[in-house]
C-alpha cells in the first residue's frame, strides 16, 4: 500500500529548490532555507518526499540526493516518534530496497539513514532489517554487499550493546561467524568492513566473538601483510584491544605479533602506523610488557624516535614557517575550552607542599596543542614516555647513541625531534639521565633562542620536565639562566613559544617555590609586560602562570611595590569581562591564589571582588530555578560560573580571614550557600563544603545560627564514592566542630557513624582518610565521652593514617582529641597500643602541654600494661 505513494510534482519542485539553495554559501540564503525546512515539517509527508529524491529521483545530481537523505537524517532523529505509520514503512522500504545503489556516496547516505532509524529504538520494530542485510551479504552484485555491509558496520559502531542483549534474541550468534567468512573476500572494502563489524565487540567481550577468537585471530595473521591500507588498519587495531582483553590467547604468537607491529608502525600510510603504535602504548600497561618486549628494545627504540619528527603536513598545518605572529588576533575556534578543577582541601606532607591526589598529565600534550589531533607524533612520544618508565635506564642504552646524532642535527626537524626524545624520557630515565645533565642543561638554554619557532617551544616543554632537578642545584648554576630565558621566550613573539614558555615557568614555580622570592621583580615584570602582549589564548595560559607563582611565594608576593605592579592590570581584566564570559574562569581561578597570597595586601580590591562572585552564585542559582520550573522556555545555566566563584570566595576568605567578617556579614552568602550545598552537581557541593570550611574559620558568628540547617546536609554527604565532596564535607565538619565546642554534642550521630566506616575503607585515597582521621580527633577532642566509647573501631587506622602529616594547628587538634578519648576510654586502645606510639613518634615538635599528655598516657601504659610496652613505650620516650 505505502509503496503507491507519489509526490505532488509542485511540491518536488519546491523542494527541489531548497535543496539546491541550501549548498550556496550565503549564510542569509542558509539560515531562510533553515526556517523552511522547520516549517516543511509540518507536513506529515514530507519526509516521503526527502526519501523520494534520495532513492527514486535518480536524474538529479548525487550532492543533491545525498543532501535530502541527510536532512531526513536530522528528522528521524529529531522526531522519528512523530512519523505516521504509513511514512515509516515506506522509508524502511525504500532504505532495504536501495542499500545497493550504484553511487557510493548514495550507498553510505541510506546506511547512515539505516543506523540513525536502528538506534531510535528502532531494531526491535524492525524485526526484518537484521536477517535481510545480512542476506544481501551474500549478494552476487558488489555494491549491493558493499552496501550492506556498509550498513551493518555503522549499527555495529552505534548499537553494539543492544546487539549483544537478550532484547533481540542475540543476533551476533549469527552474525558474527558470518562476518568471519569475509575476511577472505576479494573486496579490499568487504574484508576491511568485515574486519571492522567484529573490531566493535572485542572490548565488551562480547560471547558470540570469544567462543570464536581463535579463528578471528588466525584469520587477522592471514590479512596481516593485505595490500589495502584500510585492511592493515584495523588488523593493527584489532590486536591493540585483543592485548588488552585476550592478552592469553596472543602470548603464544607474541614473538611475531611485535615484529609485525614494528613493521606497520614505520607503514607507509601514517593512518596504519598510527594505529600499529598504539601497540606500544597499550603493551607498556601490562604486566608482561618487559619480559616480551627487551630482546626488541634495539629495534623499538629507533622506529618510535624516528616517529617523533614532525611530517611536512604537520608543518604546514601548523604554519611551522611563520616566525612571527604575535599580533594576529587568535580564531576563538581554536581555544579549548577549560574545565575548572573545584577546590579540595588537604594536608601538607613531611618535606613537600600539598600532595595532590591525582598525578595531573601534563604528559605530552603540551608540545604542540594546535593540532590536538592524536598524530603519530605524539603517540610516538607517549609510547617512548611510559616504556622509559617501564625499562627506567635499561632504555637509555638504546637512547643515547640516538640523542648524540640528534641533539647536535644541523636540520632542525631532526633536531627538534631529539629534543622532544630528551623530554619523553625525563621521567622514567632521570636516575640515568642525572651525569649527562649539567652538559644538557646549559645547550637546552641555549637552544631556547633558536631561529626556529618549534624548535623555541619544544625545549621550553623539556626543560619544564627536568625542572625538579634544575631546582635542586645551587640556584646560581642552572636556575638562574633557565628562568632568566624563559622569561625572554614569555615574550617572544611566536604565540606557540609564548604558549609553551608560559606553560613551562608554571612547572618550575611549582618546583622552585620560594627560590622565586629574590627574583619576583622581574618576574613580575615580565609576566605584567606579558598582559598587553598577549591575543585572546595566550592570556588565559598567563592567569595561570600568576596564579601559580602566587601558590608558590605565598606571603612573600604581598610587598606593596609587587601590589603595585600586578593587581591594577589584573583588576582592568576583571571590570572588562562580562559575567557570562568564560574567560572569567581562569581569571576567578588565579584572583583566588592571589588573595589567597597576598592576605591583608587584598583589601582594597576586595569588595567589587567579593560582590562581583555572591552575584554570580545568585545568578546561576536563579537561572537554574527557571530552568527546572521551565525547561522549555530557559535554557540550563553554566554551573561552572557558581563553582569558580565559590572557590574565589574560599580563597577571600582564607587570605582575609576575619577581615571579611563584614562582607558577609553585608551579603546572603549564607542562604545561598545553602542552596549550593544541596545543589544535584557534586562539584557544586564540593566547593560550597570548602567554603563553608574556609567561612567557619573566618568569621564563625554569621554561620553559627546555620549550623543546624547544615549538619544534616553534610551528614548526607559523607558518601566516599564521591571522593572530593566526601572529602570536604569531612574537613568542614572538623573546622566546625573546634569553633563549636561541646556545642557539637547533638550533631555526632548524624556522621559518625560514616566517618568510622569510611576510615576502615579498603583503598580510600590518602587525603580523605588524612581529612577523615583528623575530623574524628577533633570531634573527640570537643565530645569525649560521645566519641571515645568507638575508640577500638578506629584507632589503628587512625594512627597510621597521620604519621606522615606536618605538625600543624589541625593535626594538633586531633592528636590533643585522641588522648583525651584514650584517658576516657584506656581499653579501646589495648590492642592497638604500638600504632599509636608509632603515631606519637612522628611528631618533630609538639606544644609541650600535648607533650605533657603524650607524656602520661605513655608512663601509665608502661605501669598498667607492661606487656605491650616491653619495645614501644621505650622507643616514643626517646622521641619526647
Amino acid at each position: 500500500m505505502e509503496c503507491q505513494w507519489k509526490p505532488d510534482e509542485q511540491g518536488l519542485q519546491q523542494i527541489l529548490q531548497l535543496l539546491k539553495e541550501s549548498q550556496s554559501p550565503d549564510t542569509t540564503t542558509q539560515r531562510s532555507v533553515q526556517q523552511r525546512l522547520e516549517q516543511l515539517n509540518q507536513y506529515p509527508d514530507f519526509n516521503n518526499y526527502l526519501i523520494f529524491v534520495l532513492t527514486k529521483l535518480k536524474s538529479e545530481d548525487e550532492p543533491t540526493r545525498s543532501l535530502s537523505g541527510l536532512i531526513l537524517k536530522n528528522n528521524v532523529k529529531a522526531h522519528y516518534h512523530n512519523f505516521p505509520n504509513g511514512v515509516s514503512e515506506f522509508i524502511k522500504s525504500e532504505c532495504l530496497q536501495n542499500i545497493g545503489d550504484p553511487s557510493p556516496l548514495i550507498r553510505a547516505t541510506v546506511g547512515i539513514l539505516i543506523t540513525t532509524i536502528a538506534s531510535k529504538g528502532e531494531l526491535q520494530n524492525w524485526p526484518e532489517l537484521l536477517p535481510k542485510l545480512c542476506l544481501l551479504l551474500d549478494s552476487e552484485d558488489y555494491n549491493t554487499c558493499e552496501g550492506a555491509f556498509g550498513a551493518l558496520q555503522k549499527i555495529c559502531e552505534d548499537s553494539a550493546e543492544i546487539l549483544d542483549s537478550d532484547m533481540l534474541d542475540r543476533p551476533l550468534n549469527i552474525m558474527i561467524p558470518k562476518f568471519l567468512q569475509f575476511f577472505k573476500h576479494s573486496s579490499p572494502k568487504i574484508r576491511s568492513h568485515a574486519i571492522a563489524c567484529v573490531n566493535q565487540f572485542i572490548i565488551s567481550r562480547t560471547q558470540a566473538l570469544m567462543l570464536h577468537i581463535d579463528p578471528f585471530i588466525e584469520n587477522l595473521f592471514a590479512l596481516a601483510t593485505d595490500e589495502e591500507p584500510e585492511v592493515r588498519k584495523n588488523v593493527c587495531r584489532a590486536l591493540v584491544m585483543l592485548l588488552e582483553v585476550r592478552l592469553d590467547r596472543l602470548l603464544p604468537h607474541m614473538h611475531n605479533i611485535v615484529e609485525y607491529m614494528l613493521q606497520r608502525t614505520q607503514d607507509q600510510d601514517e593512518n596504519v602506523a598510527l594505529e600499529a603504535c598504539e601497540f606500544w602504548l597499550t603493551l607498556a600497561e601490562q604486566p608482561v610488557c618487559k619480559e616480551v618486549l627487551c630482546g626488541h628494545l634495539s629495534q623499538l627504540t629507533p622506529v618510535l624516535v624516528n616517529g617523533m619528527k614532525y611530517s611536512e603536513i604537520d608543518i604546514i598545518l601548523l604554519k611551522g614557517d611563520i616566525e612571527e605572529d604575535e599580533a594576529i588576533p587568535d580564531n576563538d575556534q581554536d581555544i579549548r575550552p577549560r574545565f575548572h578543577r573545584s577546590r579540595t582541601v588537604a594536608q601538607q606532607h613531611e618535606g613537600d607542599g600539598i600532595e595532590e591526589e591525582e598525578d595531573e598529565d601534563d604528559e605530552l600534550d603540551d608540545d604542540d596543542d594546535t593540532i590536538s589531533d592524536w598524530n603519530l607524533r605524539k603517540c610516538s612520544a607517549a609510547a617512548l614516555d611510559v616504556l622509559a618508565n617501564v625499562f627506567r635506564d635499561d632504555l637509555l642504552l638504546h637512547i643515547l647513541p640516538l640523542l648524540k646524532e640528534l641533539l647536535f642535527h644541523p636540520e632542525w626537524v631532526v633536531k627538534e625531534s631529539g629534543i622532544l626524545v630528551l623530554g619523553a624520557i625525563a621521567e622514567g630515565c632521570m636516575q640515568g639521565m642525572i651525569p649527562y645533565l649539567p652538559e644538557l642543561i646549559p645547550h637546552l638554554v641555549q637552544c631556547l633562542s633558536d631561529k626556529k619557532a618549534l624548535v623555541r617551544s619544544i625545549t621550553c616543554w623539556t626543560l619544564s620536565r627536568y625542572a625538579h632537578w634544575v631546582v635542586s642545584q645551587p640556584p646560581d648554576t642552572y636556575l638562574k639562566p633557565l628562568m632568566t630565558e624563559l622569561l625572554k621566550r614569555i615574550l617572544d613573539s611566536n604565540k606557540r613559544v609564548q604558549e609553551a614558555a608560559c606553560s613551562a615557568f608554571a612547572t618550575l614555580e611549582e618546583e622552585a617555590c620560594t627560590e622565586l622570592v629574590p627574583y619576583l621583580a622581574f618576574i613580575l615584570d615580565t609576566l605584567v609586560f606579558a598582559f598587553n602582549k598577549y591575543q585572546h589564548k595566550n592570556l588565559l595560559i598567563l592567569y595561570d602562570a600568576i596564579g601559580t607563582l602566587a601558590d608558590s611565594v605565598g606571603h612573600h608576593l604581598n610587598k606593596p611595590e609587587y601590589i603595585q605592579m600586578l593587581m591594577p592590570p589584573l583588576i582592568q581584566k576583571w571590570n572588562q569581562l562580562k559575567d557570562e564570559d568564560k574567560d572569567l574562569f581562569p581569571l576567578l581561578e588565579c584572583l583566588s591564589s592571589v588573595a589567597t597570597a597576598l592576605q591583608s595586601g587584598f583589601l582594597p580590591y576586595c569588595e567589587p571582588v567579593y560582590q562581583r562572585c555572591v552575584n554570580l552564585v545568585q545568578k546561576t542559582l536563579a537561572q537554574a530555578m527557571l530552568h527546572q520550573s521551565q525547561p522549555d522556555q530557559y535554557e540550563a545555566p553554566d554551573k561552572d560560573f557558581m563553582i569558580v566563584a565559590l572557590d574565589l570566595l574560599s580563597g577571600l576568605a582564607e587570605g582575609l580571614g576575619g577581615t571579611i567578617e563584614q562582607l558577609v556579614a553585608r551579603s546572603n552568602i549564607l542562604t545561598l550557600m545553602y542552596q549550593c550545598m544541596q545543589d544535584k552537581m557534586p562539584e557544586v557541593r564540593q566547593s560550597s563544603f570548602a567554603l563553608l570550611g574556609d567561612l567557619t574559620k573566618a568569621c564563625f558568628q554569621h554561620v553559627k545560627p546555620c549550623i543546624a540547617d547544615f549538619m544534616p546536609i553534610l551528614g548526607t554527604n559523607l558518601n566516599p564514592e564521591l571522593i572530593s565532596v566526601c572529602n570536604n564535607a569531612t574537613w568542614a565538619i572538623g573546622e566546625i566542630s573546634i569553633q563549636m565546642g561541646p556545642e557539637m554534642q547533638p550533631y555526632i550521630a548524624m556522621v559518625l557513624h560514616q566517618l568510622v566506616e569510611i576510615i576502615n575503607r579498603p583503598n580510600t585515597p590518602k587525603t580523605l582518610l588524612e581529612n577523615t582521621a583528623i575530623t574524628i580527633g577533633r570531634l573527640g577532642y570537643v565530645c569525649p565521652q560521645e566519641v571515645a566509647p568507638m575508640l577500638q573501631q578506629f584507632i589503628r587506622p587512625w594512627c597510621t593514617s597521620l604519621r606522615n602529616i606536618r605538625d600543624n594547628e589541625e593535626k594538633d587538634s586531633a592528636f590533643r582529641g585522641i588522648c583525651t578519648m584514650i584517658s576516657v576510654n584506656p581499653g579501646g586502645v589495648v590492642q592497638d597500643f604500638i600504632f599509636f606510639c608509632d603515631a606519637v613518634a612522628s611528631w618533630v615538635n609538639p606544644k609541650d602541654d600535648l607533650r605533657d599528655m603524650f607524656y602520661k598516657i605513655l608512663h601509665g601504659f608502661k605501669n598498667q600494661f607492661p606487656q605491650h610496652c616491653l619495645v614501644t613505650g621505650d622507643t616514643c620516650y626517646e622521641r619526647l
